[in-house]
């Protein structure tokens, strides 16, 4: 058994789960320990679960304090040790910076140098803050899209309400967002380099991951459904003929099995498989077909 030596600092982040994932594989794999903060919401299992496998301690926050009282709480748990290192995501500016150096030349690269659409989640913004401004500086007339759940707008100036898209719509306008325009109100129309705040409701999110899976072997987390969905309005406007349009698919299907999104599956899945198994050699050999069931 190899002897594993840890580094002093602990690094701290608060998350949603997919972020908070990357960062304890990092730590684990670089020796660092490691302290995941996220909402004790019944949709986090597996981004729990995960960050425990990679080693992390988690800690769970009161969810109707939601992205404000998770932020509180790490900055305060930083504030008490000297050793801790807070990542903090939604105003580290290597967020957008590192999306500018790698992420943007790598679409403009792969698109051949053509993107008229860029479609993005807000989550933190920082995808849209960078990506948007290496696009837009190689093609002034491409139109940078950010999606936020039908239920939270806030970028366009409305209400937060609650939501199941997981990793968007934290419902609090984002720091790198708001620094496109820092004086501009938040409402409806172009941001800086970003042309428009559109927007996916929790139903859809799921309706679309779905369809991706089923009909173009696809698996999506319902973020990416969302981005999907705008996407496909924007191939159906009468002026996107011809146009390329770039979505983020920002995490995988498999993440979300606690999440509305499977719910049909498992439903299905626990009848196909009961507890304990039927061992009879007596009733035949087929004893599930999905197709009839």
């Amino acid at each position: 058994m190899p002897i594993i030596i840890y580094n002093s600092m602990t690094v701290v982040e608060y998350t949603s789960g997919n972020t908070g994932i990357g960062i304890a594989m990092i730590c684990a794999a670089k020796g660092y320990k490691c302290i995941i903060a996220m909402p004790q919401m019944p949709s986090f299992e597996e981004r729990y679960i995960i960050c425990r496998m990679f080693g992390a301690d988690v800690h769970l926050t009161a969810p109707a304090k939601g992205m404000p009282g998770l932020r509180d709480y790490t900055e305060d748990l930083v504030a008490k040790n000297k050793d801790y290192f807070l990542v903090n995501q939604f105003h580290n500016e290597n967020n957008p910076d590192i999306h500018y150096k790698t992420t943007g030349p790598e679409i403009w690269q792969q698109s051949k140098e053509k993107v008229d659409y860029f479609v993005t989640g807000v989550g933190t913004g920082g995808t849209a803050t960078g990506v948007g401004k290496y696009l837009t500086e190689k093609n002034p007339d491409c139109k940078v899209i950010c999606v936020e759940p039908s239920e939270s707008r806030v970028h366009t100036g409305a209400a937060h309400t609650p939501h199941s898209i997981l990793g968007i719509g934290a419902g609090v306008p984002t720091h790198f967002l708001t620094q496109l325009a820092p004086d501009q109100p938040y409402k409806e129309g172009s941001r800086g380099h970003v042309s428009e705040f559109l927007s996916a409701t929790s139903a859809e999110s799921v309706e679309w991951a779905t369809k991706l899976a089923n009909m173009e072997g696809i698996m999506v987390g319902p973020s990416s459904g969302a981005t999907f969905k705008v996407a496909m309005d924007l191939a159906g406007r009468h002026d996107s003929k011809g146009k390329t349009i770039v979505v983020i698919a920002a995490s995988h299907g498999i993440r979300y099995t606690a999440h509305p999104l499977w719910k049909g599956m498992k439903e299905e899945a626990k009848k196909a498989l009961p507890q304990p198994p039927n061992m009879s050699k007596d009733e035949g050999t087929l004893f599930w077909d999905s197709a009839k069931a």
